[in-house]
């Protein structure tokens, strides 16, 4: 009898090995899947360029995704190729990646930015507060513990960011008192499940392994924690999870609709509106690239074009 691994069990295993993310790792199986059954269930090892082509052709042709899906399958194709099977093949280079159109982002006005942190309450206007004080992705504020936030510094230091960088940001003046306050809730919430036998959480790293009591620690503990338990996809340990991040995205939509506001935008706009803001009053760009973990610089110059007037601040004769 074979005892090797199913594939999607090797590509499991190979992304923990490579510390990838839950979500990461559910969207790339998804994609394998997908592959093997656009090609009527061949294995991937007696396929090549063209069969990986012909699948992220129908995907643009007759599916109509965008060119970020199609680069998501490819990265996808690419890992279960390359660090899955071990296969050398010359043809991986060659795969052409669709290009992104050019867009500039979406940026509220400082009123704006106020009006739909009002129709905001309790922990989700703190969590939309922080995104556009700090600048922080979403999910690095819901990931956020509480260890990692220094009220005596006025520091953030957001751990394992995008491309598993460290950096540190801000903490907010206004925004000290209403976080003392709702960690002050947190740790008493943590107290009651510890005398109850729980209150641990989940660490990165097989950081558990090493330090058995830190995931009941109140320093490990996640700032916003989720309202209750939910059971681990990996380990089947039940724990209580951070916040989920759609709860957020819901109300946010909801709030910028009671504010009147008609743009498309999602709580990632709060990170445009707080580079494009630092950049409107005179900060200096590598600033802001650093605040906002940035690895080059030109991806913060995006901001620079969203700028005060539009028309690239031309003022037009019509207001002359």
């Amino acid at each position: 009898m074979d005892d090797k691994p199913r594939l999607l069990d090797q590509m499991r295993d190979r992304i923990r090995l490579k510390h990838y993310s839950i979500r990461t790792e559910r969207v790339y199986c998804e994609w394998v899947k997908r592959f093997i059954r656009f090609h009527h269930y061949r294995h991937p090892q007696e396929m090549g360029a063209p069969e990986v082509e012909a699948f992220l052709t129908d995907l643009a042709v007759r599916r109509d995704v965008s060119a970020s899906t199609q680069n998501q399958a490819l990265a996808a194709l690419l890992f279960l190729y390359k660090e899955v099977l071990a296969l050398n093949l010359p043809w991986l280079s060659d795969i052409v990646r669709a290009k992104k159109p050019q867009r500039l982002p979406v940026v509220l006005s400082i009123d704006e930015v106020r009006r739909v942190l009002d129709e905001l309450d309790g922990e989700l206007w703190l969590v939309c507060s922080l995104l556009y004080g700090t600048g922080m992705r979403l999910m690095e504020a819901l990931r956020l513990r509480v260890k990692d936030v220094d009220f005596a510094r006025h520091e953030i230091l957001i751990r394992d960011g995008k491309g598993m960088k460290d950096r540190i940001t801000m903490l907010p003046q206004r925004l000290e008192q209403p976080l003392r306050h709702h960690l002050a809730v947190v740790q008493a919430q943590h107290r009651v499940e510890l005398a109850q036998g729980r209150g641990d959480v989940w660490l990165p790293f097989a950081l558990a392994r090493k330090y058995p009591n830190a995931p009941y620690e109140q320093g490990w503990q996640y700032v916003f924690p989720a309202a209750g338990l939910s059971v681990d996809p990996r380990s089947g340990a039940v724990r209580r999870h951070h916040l989920d991040e759609k709860r957020v995205q819901r109300n946010f939509k909801r709030a910028a609709r009671g504010a009147g506001i008609v743009k498309q935008i999602s709580p990632h706009t709060l990170r445009h509106c707080f580079a494009t803001h630092l950049l409107e009053a005179g900060q200096d760009i590598r600033t802001v690239q650093e605040l906002l973990g940035h690895a080059d610089v030109k991806t913060t110059m995006i901001y620079t074009h969203v700028l005060n007037r539009g028309g690239l601040a031309v003022l037009s004769p019509l207001d002359r």
